[in-house]
C-alpha cells in the first residue's frame, strides 16, 4: 500500500483548503434541487409534521454518519477518504466496491447536472441550443478544478454562500407572510398545519415515505471527508466543518419546510413537481410570488442554476480524488495516481471529466441507456452512507484492540455505537423502503429500475472478494494510519 505522500511523479498533494471551504463544501452539497423543487412531495406525502420529523431524523442520522466521518478523517485524513477506509478497516473488496460505486455515480450525476444546466438556462434564452449551456458549464467547471484546489474551494464557497443567501431570504420573507407582514394577505398563521388531515398524513408509511425523499436532499455532505486529504489543518477543520454544517442544514431545512408548510397546504398540487422544467412550481418560486415578487420564478431559476453548477463542480472534484486513492491503493491503473505541479491528480482529473462529458452525450447516442445509468445512479450514495457507518464501527472496535484509548482521538464522535448502528439502520431503511409499492405489486421492471444500484454493488463487492480471496481485515491486524 502507498502512502499518499510516496508520489511517483512530480507533484504532491497539496494541503490548501481551510475551515470555511470545508463547511461550504458540507453545506453546499445538501442545498441543491431537492430542497428548492423537491422538498413539497415531502409535505404532500407525510403531511407538515410527518415531513418535519422525518427531516430531523434524516438530520440526525447524517449527523452521527458525519461525526463518524470526522473521527476517521482526523486521525487519518485521506483524499479517498471512506472508500479507503473500508478498504483498511473492513474488506479490501468493500473498498474497491464503494470506489468505484461512488466514481461512476459521481460521473453521472455530473452528467446529469450537465444537462440540467442546458433546461435551467432555455427559460431564459428557449431559442437556444441545450447543449450549448451545457458544453460551456463543462468547459467552466473543467477550468475551475484544472487551476488548483484552492481555485476550486473558492468557487465552492462563493457558490455556496449565494445559495444560502437564497435560502435565509425564503425564511424570511415566510415569515413575515405567516405574520401577515407583507403581501395583500391577512396572516396566515398556522391554519395549514391543521388543515385537513395535517400535521400527520399517511401516518407511519408517509414518514418513511418522506425519509426517502429527505435522504436524498442530504446526499453529497460526505464530500467534506474526501476533502479531508487537502485541508491545511484536518485536526481542528473537519470537527469545525461538521458540527457547523450539521447545525446549518437542520436549520436550514426545519425552517424551509416550516416555511412551505405553514403558506402552501399539503393539498397543493403544485407540491408534487420535482421537475426543473416547472420551476414556477417550485415551493420557493409559489411563495416568492404569494409575497408578490413578479420576478420570482427568474430568481429561483437563477438560484438554482449556482446549485446545479455548484453540484457539478463538487461532484468533479469528489470522484478525481476517489479514481486517485483507488489507484493509490492498488485497485485501478497506476497511472491515475500522477499528480501535477498544481497538486493535482491530473490523470484522474482528466479521466473523470472525459467520463463525465461522454455519460452526458449518451443521451444524443441512446436516450434508453442514459436513462437506465441515472437509475442505477438513484441509491448509490446511500450505499456509500452504509458503508461509512460499518467503517467507523470497525475502526473504533480495532483501535481499542490495539490498545489506545478513545482519549488519544483528536476528535471522536460522541455516542457510539448508537449513532453509528442507528445511521447503519436508518440507511438499511430508506434504501428499502424506495419504492415498496413495486413489490407490493411485483412490478419487476420497476423493481429493477429503482434498486439496480444495489445489486451492481454487490456484483463490485464479490468481483473483488472471489478474485482476490479477500477476508474481512483482524482487528488486531487492522492498519490504522
Amino acid at each position: 500500500m502507498i502512502s499518499l505522500d510516496e508520489q511517483q511523479s512530480n507533484g504532491k498533494i497539496r494541503h490548501t483548503l481551510k475551515t470555511r471551504h470545508l463547511s461550504m463544501i458540507a453545506l453546499g452539497g445538501t442545498i441543491g434541487t431537492g430542497l428548492f423543487i423537491a422538498s413539497g412531495s415531502a409535505i404532500t406525502t407525510a403531511g407538515p409534521g410527518g415531513s418535519l420529523i422525518a427531516y430531523f431524523i434524516m438530520g440526525l442520522m447524517v449527523y452521527f454518519l458525519m461525526t463518524s466521518l470526522a473521527e476517521m478523517a482526523t486521525y487519518n485524513p485521506r483524499s479517498g477518504s471512506f472508500a479507503e477506509y473500508a478498504n483498511r478497516y473492513v474488506d479490501p473488496a468493500l473498498g474497491f466496491a464503494m470506489g468505484w460505486n461512488y466514481w461512476f455515480c459521481g460521473a453521472i450525476t455530473v452528467a446529469v447536472e450537465l444537462s440540467t444546466v442546458g433546461i435551467v438556462m432555455n427559460f431564459w434564452f428557449p431559442q437556444i441550443p441545450s447543449w450549448i449551456f451545457s458544453v460551456l458549464a463543462f468547459i467552466i467547471i473543467f477550468i475551475i478544478n484544472y487551476f488548483s484546489v484552492r481555485s476550486y474551494g473558492e468557487t465552492e464557497f462563493w457558490l455556496s454562500l449565494l445559495k444560502v443567501a437564497a435560502v435565509i431570504i425564503f425564511v424570511i420573507v415566510g415569515a413575515a407572510l405567516i405574520l401577515g407582514w407583507i403581501g395583500n394577505h391577512p396572516a396566515i398563521g398556522f391554519k395549514n398545519f391543521t388543515y385537513k388531515q395535517a400535521p400527520f398524513v399517511n401516518g407511519v408509511a408517509g414518514i418513511i415515505s418522506a425519509f426517502v425523499i429527505s435522504g436524498f436532499s442530504f446526499q453529497g455532505t460526505e464530500m467534506v471527508g474526501i476533502a479531508a486529504g487537502e485541508s491545511a489543518d484536518p485536526k481542528h477543520s473537519i470537527p469545525t466543518a461538521i458540527h457547523a454544517t450539521f447545525w446549518r442544514i437542520l436549520l436550514f431545512y426545519i425552517l424551509t419546510i416550516f416555511i412551505i408548510a405553514c403558506v402552501l397546504p399539503y393539498t397543493n398540487k403544485n407540491l408534487l413537481s420535482s421537475d426543473v422544467h416547472d420551476i414556477i412550481k417550485s415551493p420557493f418560486t409559489l411563495i416568492f410570488q404569494y409575497a408578490g415578487l413578479r420576478s420570482a420564478a427568474g430568481i429561483m431559476n437563477f438560484v438554482i442554476l449556482i446549485a446545479v453548477l455548484s453540484s457539478a463542480n463538487s461532484w468533479l472534484y469528489a470522484i478525481s480524488r476517489i479514481l486517485f486513492s483507488q489507484s493509490m491503493e492498488g485497485f485501478v491503473w497506476k497511472g491515475f495516481r500522477k499528480v501535477n505541479r498544481r497538486g493535482i491528480p491530473i490523470v484522474s482529473f482528466v479521466a473523470m471529466a472525459g467520463l463525465s462529458l461522454a455519460l452526458w452525450s449518451l443521451q444524443f447516442i441512446g436516450p434508453n441507456v442514459y436513462n437506465y445509468l441515472i437509475s442505477a445512479n438513484s441509491l448509490g450514495g446511500f450505499m456509500e452512507w452504509l458503508g461509512i457507518a460499518i467503517a467507523h464501527y470497525r475502526f473504533r472496535r480495532g483501535y481499542l484492540k490495539q490498545g489506545h484509548a478513545i482519549s488519544e482521538l483528536d476528535y471522536h464522535a460522541g455516542l457510539f455505537p448508537f449513532g453509528t448502528i442507528f445511521a447503519f439502520i436508518l440507511c438499511v431503511i430508506v434504501i428499502a423502503g424506495q419504492n415498496v409499492t413495486a413489490f407490493l405489486k411485483l412490478d419487476w421492471s420497476n423493481i429493477l429500475i429503482t434498486y439496480m444500484s444495489v445489486p451492481l454493488f454487490i456484483v463490485l463487492y464479490l468481483y473483488y472478494k472471489v478474485r482476490h480471496h479477500t477476508h474481512l481485515v483482524p482487528l488486531d491486524k487492522m492498519k490504522l494510519k
